[in-house]
């Protein structure tokens, strides 16, 4: 594996939430908005990067009797800096992540890198496996928590309990603005979609399928950001649910649904690939056969 095949796996080949359920936890406490979500993911971020790197480093001085509670205890050392850090510097933060930041230490994604690749490998691999790995956590995290933020309230808004690079709170996203980028999103995936198919000569009817789905949610998007108006209140209509504990199990449904179609189609055409291989070779066997039947009968 490449360090760059390294550094992305995380985000979607081997997503810690929507790939391996890891880290479930702050996935549905966390992430009623967007900034609790990144905060959180920027804690987990330094916490494993910095814990693979040290449990790389004493990889070889580690007995396996203890390893376990080694690794415990290396990351329960970076979990107490980030909570004084957070404390000291985003208080607000602190106050609303809570517990979720001591319970970091038991956090599944980090004790099963340090014990699955950082106890493995070098230094630099393993700094470059808990980066990546904690970027994809984080990213599943802000997805989350902006599909929750939006449909509960409409707008994205920033500096609230990340108090940096900004004095008072901003809305970093309206409805519209979040609309406006579905837009451009399942514009982008329709093009490449077109030209996976294009170029794809085992394409059948199943990618068409998903192309006319994806073109209808597209008609829906542009019809959404041409009529509703840039007044209206979401929060009027009883998605504010999305804030809740309900909501977080709704919306992590629907996208661990939606990312489990994908896996199935994938997992479906790979076999539909293999069939069609193994009756091409089938074909193939036959008519060697009935060829040198032929040949042995002229002879």
């Amino acid at each position: 594996m490449t360090k760059k095949e390294n550094f992305l796996k995380g985000f979607f080949k081997e997503n810690p939430i929507f790939t391996f359920l890891l880290g479930m936890c702050p996935a549905l406490a966390v992430t009623a908005v967007f900034e609790t979500a990144l905060g959180m993911g920027l804690l987990v971020i330094f916490v494993l990067t910095m814990s693979n790197i040290v449990v790389s480093l004493l990889r070889n001085l580690i007995p396996d009797e203890v390893r376990t509670p080694a690794y415990i205890v290396i990351i329960a050392t970076f979990v107490t800096i980030v909570g004084m850090v957070s404390k000291a510097f985003a208080y607000d933060l602190y106050l609303a992540l809570g517990v979720f930041i001591p319970l970091i230490v038991v956090n599944c994604l980090i004790l099963g890198r340090a014990e699955a690749y950082a106890s493995k490998n070098s230094v630099l691999d393993s700094a470059i496996d808990g980066f990546g790995m904690g970027l994809g956590f984080t990213f599943a995290l802000v997805v989350i928590g902006v599909f929750r933020e939006v449909l509960a309230t409409g707008n994205v808004i920033y500096g609230e309990y990340l108090p940096f690079f900004v004095a008072e709170p901003i809305t970093l996203l309206s409805l519209h603005g979040v609309l406006f980028l579905l837009l451009l999103v399942m514009i982008l995936v329709l093009v490449l979609q077109f030209r996976k198919v294009k170029k794809d000569p085992d394409a059948d009817i199943t990618d068409y399928r998903l192309i006319y789905i994806n073109i209808f949610i597209l008609v829906v998007l542009v019809l959404l950001f041409a009529f509703v108006p840039t007044d209206f209140n979401i929060s009027e209509y009883a998605l504010n649910m999305f804030g809740l504990a309900p909501g977080a199990f709704i919306a992590l449904g629907l996208i661990l649904a939606f990312n489990q179609s994908r896996s199935v189609r994938k997992t479906n055409k790979e076999i539909a690939k293999q069939k069609k291989l193994i009756a091409e070779r089938k074909k193939a066997a036959l008519a060697k056969k009935a060829a040198m039947a032929k040949k042995e009968v002229a002879s």
